[in-house]
């Protein structure tokens, strides 16, 4: 019964909010069941559509798991957006550099860059709240801004493209080598699907597998028991976030080297943050992520597809509504499953 409810409760919410949507798609004066349809079919049915779902779900899956590691063990990382853009940064400079170098070991330097440069980025506030008390949520927070700024000034100067054609803040195109292949020809579906696979299926492994995920998810679940119980509750607060960090410069350079081939400034549409709603709608597990990830994902592309054959146009702006919904919904039910004193 347990189970049940454990996965059975983010379905309903999930169902409400569309549900809701529905009620909003009447209210504009479009119909909800041709709306629907055409949300359904631009995201799974359509041509071509399955595999860019697929695509639009990579990083958002990724993110998902990045923000659901750190709540395993009782951490809220909200900058897995600037960590996101840092490790993009790291991946396309790599993939600048060392152009003769054969392919697989460009794109697992570009990939290691990447993941490094996230993870750095998540425990300098890792340290600050193991060391000092600080809380991650506003560290994390003040920490995405200076990502967002500090990209986008070096992409705008010492790193931008030297081409003189080129006026937008981006880097130069990374070399050939770095660029990850196409999964299916005609589509731009990439082999980054592997990468979000294997990143699911290893964490899934190292929380509920092993002792070192016992004392991790312990540590969420009840840090004063943990403690007694002699978990360095400290120590597990920078682990857990500099994993989450490199799990979100993950999602950065596969961005990068898989569909922008290059670095462009504020390149993610916002993946960081669409990444929790994915993590709750996924209750925190790998598993529950890689699916939620890709409900979002087939959400969003499937909204433009609505938006252009609904008369009158429903905005594909409702696809981020299902999300907010989501949020507040799930937040709703565990503040009454808490209780009062515990909100």
């Amino acid at each position: 019964m347990k189970q049940i409810w454990k996965w059975g409760w983010p379905v309903a919410v999930f169902a409400a909010s569309l549900l809701i949507s529905a009620l909003l798609i009447a209210i504009s004066g479009a119909k909800p069941m041709q709306a629907m349809s055409a949300w359904f079919a631009g995201g799974l049915t359509d041509p071509g559509a399955l595999a860019e779902s697929t695509l639009r779900a990579i990083p958002l899956a990724i993110c998902g798991l990045a923000i659901a590691v750190g709540l395993q063990a009782g951490v809220f990382n909200i900058g897995v957006e600037g960590q996101l853009l840092v490790g993009g940064l790291c991946a396309g400079m790599m993939g600048i550099a060392f152009p003769a170098t054969p392919s697989w070991l460009h794109i697992t330097l570009c990939i290691g860059a990447g993941v490094l440069g996230g993870a750095f980025w998540a425990w300098i506030p890792g340290i600050l709240k193991a060391k000092r008390g600080a809380h991650e949520v506003i560290t994390t927070i003040m920490f995405n801004y200076i990502a967002l700024y500090g990209t986008h000034w070096l992409a705008g100067g010492i790193l931008k493209d030297p081409s003189p054609a080129n006026m937008a803040v981006q880097t130069a195109p990374i070399a050939k080598g770095a660029v990850l292949p196409l999964l299916i020809q005609d589509t731009r579906l990439h082999i980054g699907l592997f990468f979000a696979l294997g990143i699911c299926v290893l964490m899934w492994y190292l929380l509920y597998r092993t002792a070192w995920g016992f004392e991790f998810r312990a540590t969420g679940t009840n840090e004063q028991a943990a403690a007694v119980a002699g978990a360095d509750v400290k120590r597990m607060a920078w682990v857990s976030l500099t994993i989450s960090g490199a799990i979100a410069g993950l999602a950065g350079c596969i961005e990068v080297l898989g569909i922008h081939h290059k670095f462009i400034d504020a390149f993610s549409p916002g993946y960081g943050f669409d990444g929790i709603a994915v993590a709750l709608l996924g209750a925190n597990h790998p598993f529950g992520v890689l699916v939620s990830g890709f409900v979002l994902g087939a959400l969003h592309n499937g909204a433009t597809t609505m938006q252009v054959l609904t008369t009158p146009q429903v905005p594909r702006e409702i696809s981020w509504i299902v999300e907010a919904v989501v949020i507040m919904m799930i937040a709703a039910i565990r503040a009454m499953r808490r209780g009062p004193a515990n909100v």
